[in-house]
């Protein structure tokens, strides 16, 4: 009898001590902050508390200050909101690029560990938050890297260079809202379906704005839908987009296209077949860089019924139906 209840104190006491080690565990909102007045003073120790596949709703508040931290959102994690306290003033950063030297290799680091931020986890959404990865012009540098489902992004800002923002993985769904995107070459690139609603796209310099890689099979790619494209003093030729992948989908409808934007609006890659296969389409377009009737006579212009289609519970169908809870 004696040793049955030293054996069940034991399982009490362990079961006691795991519940000690983790108080966060619970919907209670986390404080981060750079100045040592919150529970955390970086993002990543936040989100290493936080338990995985939580069924319910957490938020990580973010008070202002530079973050300067290499930020993965694992995934194991779901259901978790990181909310900056002022998009401008709270802000997420790092500087790796491409060409640097792995230290035991002496390889260069390439594009996809590039990243400041990178979510592989599904259901997270960040607010009123800056992503930036601030490198010098040494190659591609990713702020924003994403693999997980049914990610949202509102009210943020997201700034580099080449390589801003990369959609990882095909057939996942992101949706950005009031956000400002910024960057030179292919700023905007990857395989995912990504939403952009009342945008600005900001270009640094004569490039691309966008390098899709849409499979084939995946019936949406990129969508920017009352989006403003603007640019930087002196650059006067900036393409819409171009295919990083044979079959890339991308749409502009309702958008405000600033001068920068060339007549021709989109590039094959120097590649003609991609001309056969690429889904470059707009709908609706206004300003000096909306010139219809000047567009690659491959690109294609909706007609009103067709555009009609274009919705979120359209693109956003899947295996699961989503929409975004803002």
């Amino acid at each position: 009898m004696k040793k049955i209840f030293i054996t069940l104190f034991a399982v009490i006491c362990a079961l006691t001590s795991v519940k000690a080690a983790n108080p966060y565990d619970n919907p209670d909102t986390l404080f981060v902050s750079r100045d040592g007045t919150g529970q955390f003073r970086t993002i990543g120790e936040a989100v290493e508390v936080c338990r995985a596949f939580m069924e319910y709703h957490k938020v990580i508040y973010v008070k202002n200050g530079v973050y300067k931290e290499k930020l993965t959102i694992p995934s194991w994690l779901t259901n978790i909101e990181i909310c900056g306290e002022s998009k401008e003033n709270t802000i997420i950063t790092y500087d790796d690029h491409a060409n640097i030297r792995l230290p035991l290799t002496n390889q260069p680091m390439g594009t996809f560990r590039t990243y400041t931020v990178k979510v592989e986890g599904s259901d997270i959404t960040f607010k009123n938050i800056t992503i930036e990865n601030n490198a010098a012009k040494l190659g591609q540098a990713v702020a924003l890297h994403t693999e997980g489902d049914r990610l949202v992004f509102v009210n943020c800002r997201l700034l580099g260079n080449q390589d801003t923002i990369y959609t990882g993985v095909g057939d996942t769904r992101l949706y950005f809202k009031d956000c400002y995107v910024e960057g030179t070459t292919d700023f905007i690139f990857g395989p995912s379906t990504a939403w952009f609603e009342n945008c600005t796209i900001h270009s640094k310099q004569n490039s691309y704005v966008t390098a899709a890689s849409t499979p084939q099979s995946t019936p949406y790619g990129y969508v920017f839908n009352h989006c403003k494209l603007t640019a930087a003093d002196g650059v006067t030729k900036v393409y819409l987009g171009r295919p990083w992948r044979p079959y890339a989908y991308t749409l502009f409808m309702n958008c405000e296209l600033g001068a920068h934007i060339v007549p021709a609006g989109w590039h094959n890659w120097g590649n003609a077949s991609n001309e056969h296969t690429a889904r470059y389409l707009e709908y609706g377009n206004t300003g000096a860089g909306a010139k219809a009737g000047e567009r690659a006579q491959w690109s294609r212009q909706l007609t009103k019924k067709d555009a009609a289609e274009v919705t979120l519970e359209n693109v956003f169908k899947m295996d699961t139906a989503w929409l975004p809870e803002l």
